[in-house]
Formats: C-alpha cells, sequence, structure tokens
C-alpha cells in the first residue's frame, strides 16, 4: 500500500473533489466508510445530505478556534496494489481508523482528537480527510505523521497480507531507490511554494553535473557553475572517502547539507569513481565539433539509444539493464538542459520517474555504460537545441526511442516480478510521450498530408515492401497503424533518393523491440529519415503559392531599376549518418 498527504485551506472544495467524478472519472459511488464519530453526514448514500452540511461539522472546531489557521485541511490517500483482493468497506473503514489514529489526527483512546472523514471509491483507495484543529482547541501534532502511517501500513500489509507497494519487499530495491525526503523537507517546501524538496532538486543538481563527466575535475566543475556547493570528507589518512552537498547559498536557515548517500546509493564517492574508471567512448564527434550540432548529435544519440533497447529486450543480464539504466538517466538529464522549454519539464520529470527503476546491488555492463555516457557528453557538448526544423525532428526521433527504452525497460523488470520499478518505467515512458508529441505533433501531420496524396501504385508498391520485408504480424500492424501514411511518405520519398525501400525496412525494423512500440510506424518513419539522411518533413508549396511567389517577383522587378539575376536556393547539406547507424543489428 501507498499513503501521500497534502494540506489545503478550503474544506469545501476538498469535499467537491471527493464526491465528483476525479480528474479522470476515477471516481466511482463515493461513499463513507469511516467518520470521526461514526454519524458523520454522508451525501454519497443519503440523498438528505449534503457537502455543506459536512463542510459545518468538519468545520465546528476551526471555527470555535477564532483564529486564523493558514492551511487547516488535512487530506491523505491510502491506496492498495491494484493486484490485492478488493477491500471490504468494513476494512477500509479499519484501516482509516488506524492510520489517522497512527498520524496524531485522532490518537486512541483521546475523546479531543480531530474530526476526519474516510470516503472510498471504486476502485481500491480512500481518502482521509480531516480539520486538524482538536475539540480542545489546541492544534493536532503531525510532525513525523508520514513515517508514522508509513510503519502502520507495513504492519496491515501483513495482517491483511496485502502487497508492499511502496517499497517492493526487497531491502536490495529499498537501497537502490532515491532517498525520501522527511517531514521537515516536505513542509518547508510547502512553505516556500516549491514543487520539490531542497533535497530532491540537490540530488537532480549532482545527477545533471554527473552526466557524461570525464572525471572528477569535470563534475566538480559542474556542480560549481550551478552554484552547489560540496566538500569532499578526508579521515586524518588524507584519503578521500565522501562527498557532501548543498544547494547553493541563499537560504535564510543557512545551507543545509547531504552526504551522496543520503541522496541516492549511486551517488557515493565511490560509486561516483566507478562510472569514473569505466571511462567513455572514444567520440566520434570531438566537444568543439559537437558544438552546435544539437541535430547531428540527438540522431546518434537515438542510435544509440536504440541499441540499448535491443539490448534489454534481447534477454539480458541484470548487469547489462542495470547499465542501460544508469546510462538512460544521464541521456536525459543532458537532454533536459539542453532541449527547449515545450518539452524541458517532461524529459526531466522522466529522468526522476527512472531513477526508480534502478537495478539494486549490480555492477553495469561496462560497454554499455560507456556508450550511453558517451551519448550524454555529446549531447551536453552540443549545446541547445530548437524545437523547430531539423532540430525539432531529431528531437523527435531521439525520444521516440527514448519512450521505447522506458517501455521495454518496464517489460523487462515486470517479467522479473518487480511490479513498482515496471511502474515507474511506464511513469517515464507516459512523460517522454508527452514531449514526443511536442515534437513530432507538426513533422508527422506534414509527413501524413503527404503520404495521403500518394498515387495507389506508389501506396501498393510500399505495402508490397513491408509485407515482403516484415514478419508477418509486424507487417500486418503496421499497415494498420495510424502512422502507416507518414511511414509511406518516408518511403516513397527515400526511394526518389536511390534507397531500396525493402532493404530500409528489414534494417530499422530491428529484431525484437518493435513489438513493444506504441507506434511501430512512427518508430520506423524516425528511423528510417535518419538513416537516410531525409531532410526534415516541409510543407510543400501549392500552385497558388507559386503563383503568388511569381506576382512578388514580377512586382519587385518592375519597381528596380536594375534587374537582378535570380538566385537558386541551395538545400542545406544532408546529415552524415552516424557511424553506428550504418552497422546492422
Amino acid at each position: 500500500m501507498i499513503t501521500t498527504a497534502r494540506s489545503g485551506k478550503n474544506t469545501f472544495k476538498a469535499l467537491e473533489y471527493l464526491y465528483g467524478p476525479g480528474r479522470r472519472n476515477e471516481h466511482t459511488d463515493p461513499h463513507l466508510v469511516a467518520s470521526w464519530d461514526g454519524f458523520a453526514p454522508d451525501p454519497g448514500r443519503d440523498p438528505e445530505a449534503t457537502l455543506a452540511q459536512l463542510r459545518d461539522a468538519l468545520d465546528l472546531h476551526v471555527v470555535r478556534y477564532g483564529k486564523p489557521i493558514t492551511k487547516h485541511v488535512y487530506h491523505r490517500m491510502v491506496r492498495a496494489d491494484p493486484f490485492d483482493r478488493n477491500l471490504s468497506d468494513q476494512e477500509w473503514g479499519d484501516i482509516a481508523r488506524r492510520i489517522v489514529a497512527a498520524a496524531g489526527i485522532a490518537p486512541d483512546g483521546d475523546p479531543d482528537g480531530c474530526r476526519w472523514i474516510a470516503v472510498h471509491h471504486g476502485d481500491n483507495h480512500i481518502h482521509i480527510l480531516a480539520t486538524v484543529v482538536r475539540a480542545d482547541l489546541t492544534q493536532a501534532r503531525l510532525r513525523g505523521d508520514q513515517y508514522r502511517a508509513e510503519t502502520e501500513l507495513t504492519e496491515i500489509e501483513s495482517q491483511y497480507r496485502l502487497k508492499d507497494l511502496s517499497d517492493t519487499r526487497t531491502p536490495e530495491y529499498r537501497a537502490a531507490i532515491p532517498k525520501r525526503a522527511k517531514s521537515p523537507e516536505l513542509r518547508k517546501a510547502e512553505r516556500l511554494g516549491q514543487e520539490e524538496t531542497g533535497r530532491a532538486r540537490l540530488r537532480t543538481g549532482v545527477r545533471r553535473a554527473l552526466a557524461g563527466a570525464a572525471n572528477q575535475e569535470e563534475f566538480l566543475a559542474r556542480l560549481s557553475t550551478q552554484g552547489i556547493q560540496f566538500e569532499i570528507r578526508r579521515p586524518p589518512s588524507g584519503d578521500a572517502n565522501g562527498y557532501k552537498f548543498a544547494l547553493p547559498a541563499g537560504d535564510p536557515g543557512g545551507p543545509v547539507w547531504f552526504s551522496g548517500s543520503q541522496l541516492a546509493a549511486d551517488l557515493t564517492l565511490p560509486k561516483i569513481h566507478e562510472r569514473f574508471a569505466i571511462g567513455l567512448d572514444q567520440p566520434a564527434l570531438s566537444p568543439s565539433k559537437a558544438q552546435g550540432q544539437p541535430a547531428i548529435v540527438r540522431y546518434r544519440a537515438s542510435t544509440t539509444t536504440d541499441h540499448a533497447v535491443t539490448t534489454v529486450d534481447d534477454d539480458p543480464r541484470p548487469a547489462e539493464v542495470a547499465a542501460v539504466v544508469s546510462g538512460a538517466i544521464e541521456v536525459l538529464d543532458t537532454l533536459a538542459l539542453t532541449s527547449p522549454v515545450l518539452s524541458r519539464k517532461e524529459i526531466n520529470q522522466a529522468a526522476r520517474a527512472l531513477e526508480y527503476t534502478t537495478v539494486a546491488r549490480t555492477r553495469a555492463a561496462r560497454a554499455e555504460v560507456r556508450a550511453m555516457r558517451s551519448a550524454a557528453r555529446e549531447l551536453l557538448y552540443s549545446g541547445p537545441a530548437s524545437g523547430s526544423g531539423e532540430e525539432g525532428t531529431a528531437a523527435a526521433t531521439m525520444l521516440a526511442s527514448l519512450v521505447l527504452l522506458a517501455i521495454v525497460i518496464a517489460k523487462w523488470h515486470a517479467a522479473q516480478g518487480h511490479q513498482r520499478q515496471a511502474e515507474a518505467a511506464h511513469t517515464a515512458a507516459a512523460h517522454l510521450r508527452t514531449a514526443y508529441g511536442r515534437h513530432a505533433g507538426r513533422p508527422i501531420a506534414l509527413l501524413d498530408t503527404q503520404g495521403r496524396q500518394l498515387p495507389a501504385p506508389v501506396r501498393d508498391r510500399h505495402e508490397t515492401a513491408v509485407r515482403q520485408a516484415l514478419p508477418a504480424d509486424q507487417a500486418v500492424r503496421i499497415l494498420a497503424d495510424d502512422g502507416w501514411t507518414a511511414l509511406a511518405a518516408t518511403l516513397a520519398e527515400a526511394e526518389q533518393a536511390g534507397h531500396d525501400p525493402q532493404a530500409l525496412l528489414a534494417h530499422a525494423a530491428g529484431r525484437r523491440e518493435l513489438a513493444s512500440a506504441d507506434s511501430p510506424a512512427a518508430v520506423l518513419t524516425w528511423r528510417i529519415r535518419r538513416n537516410t539522411r531525409l531532410p526534415a518533413p516541409a510543407p510543400k508549396a501549392t500552385a497558388e503559392d507559386h503563383r503568388t511567389s511569381a506576382a512578388l517577383a514580377r512586382s519587385t522587378t518592375n519597381r528596380t531599376t536594375t534587374s537582378t539575376p535570380s538566385t537558386a536556393v541551395t538545400p542545406p547539406p544532408a546529415l552524415p549518418v552516424p557511424d553506428q547507424a550504418r552497422r546492422t543489428r
């Protein structure tokens, strides 16, 4: 089971949410399963009861308190594992009473506890809503409520024989995931209006400084660039044995220091130095050549990611998956730093979700780590990219590869029985899909239009190529895909450039991982465009466009005393194909 809490200042709005449809229509049959005295009005089951009546009952002590309280509403959600049996209303009511007692809302045997209710919806979770003023007109002591509630849930899971959704039942996993913020950190972030705690922001900053760094000097220099404070701990022997980090100066309470192990298990000095010892692949593009070439570098990184997808999908050892996950986080961190605003936040959230897919206590495979970290380094040195033209198309290609990588990581974890890690990978994939859509929407729409305008014999020829180049089940799925018309346009464009569509399809389809793709046709579209150096999709000029251009040219000529020779517009040179793209899978 998992539980999270938040605070608010409007009891009625909180009740409207609990008894409403929910954000995604997930609330069905909302009704009370427990309350502070067992007699609270229930608008879900009693047609005479209203939300206003329930609000007034919950707010009674708040009104009597007579002093303004910034946030008097306490809202806690408790959710069971999706694969657990459905708990009865009575069981949920008992769980709610134990949670409010543990949290400090209504301790056992305390007649002056706060007023609270527990609302059960159709799926397997409840919402506990309380007001934080007690009957003796003092405020509830909630410090440390999250940890007390989680401790109580551990006992509840054991007694009810439920799954531990929060920690996935293995000490190794608990050791590998990012370290949780404590209650004071959560309250501080809330007080300052920050979406993340200082610990979470610091962990992200350290990871970004580490992404693609070749050595400790480069890592520490990047920390300084971000303003992150650091210290290297040294015992009397003088040997370095740990790092300490703090956010940039300026906090009224002074810097709060965290050791690497207090951020994440892989951010300790030994683990970081282990990365440096693995090294990096010899870059095909030096930092100076990569600079100012974000499109080329993104195409290269997408090829590296495609190889990582194949590695994970080919039933790998845990060491290989550990390497791919570690490298993918670094790639995402550098991609977030260099991407335009329209996709930066989603990419960062995907990186943070992927942190929860770490394979614990496994020494990562060196080759896979080197390849992914080298891709991250090139992304960093290529500099910022725009969201349009060739750079936008390259970003869409890169993100399509990363979506597929997140999906196969989720599939691998699910096969191992690692439910929590699989869910985290699916979360990362969802964020990456959103980022992908923001870059791919326009070029895919243009290709779709071009594909629909292809003559029937051309479409038929490329459909035959798909059926001949790919296994029957893949071909059927691709031809039924919404992205098929865009793929057909790409095949026609590549054929005009002198390529064999059937050979391109066979090369781009890979081995098994295409079956995991949301849209295999889109994946093939981006891979083929990357591998054949096709330019970014652009709207084709219509007859009206040509007439308008000719009229403007005549108008300009008539106003000019001396005519100027016409100059042909030279298209930009084709992008070079990355070395890895030329290799056969």
